[in-house]
């Protein structure tokens, strides 16, 4: 073990297993995509999201963006009080892999 994160293989929530080589590019163009849905009205979201992309954007894994992808379907409202921990995920957000990207957001 050791050595630089993202290395193992692993998504920063642990899945495991590496990507397929001929996901990877699919995969890098979700991670950049996820940096302009992150863009959003409220500012406070911009600064959680922004930060959190900053340390994870080239670590997430499929499972973990699509995860964020559920989150960022949200509307602003909705998700500041997610990520405050104000209120629980509803339905369609309510999965392990959503959770656990709502608890990474949470530390940041």
């Amino acid at each position: 073990m050791g050595g630089e994160p993202g290395t193992t293989g692993q998504g920063p929530g642990g899945t495991g297993g590496q990507e397929p080589e001929e996901a990877l590019p699919a995969l890098a163009e979700r991670r950049q995509r996820l940096r302009w849905r992150a863009r959003r009205g409220l500012l406070e979201n911009d600064i959680v999201l922004g930060r959190f992309l900053d340390v994870h954007q080239d670590l997430l894994g499929e499972e973990e963006i699509a995860g964020l992808e559920r989150l960022l379907d949200c509307g602003d409202k909705e998700l500041f009080e997610l990520i405050r921990g104000h209120g629980e995920p509803g339905q369609g957000l309510d999965d392990p892999v959503t959770r656990r990207v709502l608890a990474m957001l949470r530390q940041h």
